[in-house]
């Protein structure tokens, strides 16, 4: 594939972070989102952030202004329709994700692959939901996205080696580490990283530390660069709850059970940085 069109469905955190990489390498994208507003939020945090790469001398302006204008914003997702690769970063519910696959399945040409930005659902069952389930397969990024480098390809039961070759490829062509990983709930990444979070909450509700006393253990005991709540904030409390459901339901092991406090911070809309307050106000 030379420079494909690449598509991605969300506009949020890790949707633009998605499409600035892709843009900021060459490719022409289409990012698609349900309303006008989301994609102007998107298209401005794209723009940031390729103002802060030229800050730090990592782009000229001429090559940050020549990424930005390699996307196309749009609120139909009949516009993907040229794209050769798309990669889904929506909301982490199956019932959201699937919907998605089966339209873009009905829109791509059918030599187009389908890629999920999931942290934790199950690459082959969002395959089953299309008549190409071969050409499905995961690209989990990280966050930030223009900044970390780790991509776990994730294979589904039916996703082909040509499938799993051509998107490693191009991640390898942005600038991108893919680490290839089997289709299981959580994936790796998720699976060790979201137990830990949710201990460190079941610590904080059971009072044996305050949560910026856990944080500092994390960091200058075990040198992670921020602690585990703090991460939990950063990520989004509602996120990381919907993981752990994912994890829950998925492997069947009663050591995956959210934390009772995650639960409650939630329902209050307490969701971490987005929100104004998680475990830390903001």
């Amino acid at each position: 594939m030379q420079t494909p069109v690449i598509g991605v469905v969300g506009a949020g955190t890790m949707g633009n972070g998605i499409a600035h990489v892709f843009a900021r390498a060459g490719h022409t994208v289409l990012l698609a989102d349900i309303d006008q507003p989301a994609l102007d939020r998107g298209f401005a945090t794209i723009r940031k952030n390729l103002a802060r790469e030229v800050a730090k001398e990592k782009l000229t302006a001429e090559q940050a202004e020549a990424a930005a204008t390699r996307i196309t914003l749009t609120t139909r997702l009949p516009d993907l329709v040229a794209a050769s690769l798309a990669v889904e970063a929506a909301t982490e519910r199956f019932e959201v994700k699937s919907k998605l696959f089966r339209s873009l399945d009905e829109i791509l040409p059918p030599e187009a692959i389908l890629a999920s930005n999931t942290s934790s659902i199950s690459i082959t069952k969002l395959a089953a939901q299309t008549k190409r389930p071969g050409q499905v397969i995961g690209m989990h990024f990280f966050n930030p996205v223009p900044v970390m480098r780790l991509v776990e390809i994730i294979r589904g039961l039916q996703t082909t080696q040509a499938t799993f070759d051509t998107v490693s490829a191009l991640a390898t062509a942005i600038g991108k580490l893919p680490v290839e990983v089997n289709d299981a709930a959580g994936f790796i990444s998720n699976r060790v990283l979201m137990p830990l979070i949710n201990e460190a909450i079941f610590a904080v509700m059971e009072g044996v530390a305050t949560a910026d006393a856990v944080d500092t253990i994390f960091r200058e005991g075990m040198a992670h660069p921020m602690g585990p709540l703090t991460l939990a904030d950063f990520i989004g409390l509602d996120v990381c709850l919907d993981i752990m459901r994912v994890l829950h339901d998925g492997l069947g092991d009663p050591k995956y059970r959210p934390c009772p406090l995650l639960i409650r911070m939630v329902d209050a809309g307490w969701l971490g940085r987005k929100s104004g307050r998680g475990f830390y106000q903001y």
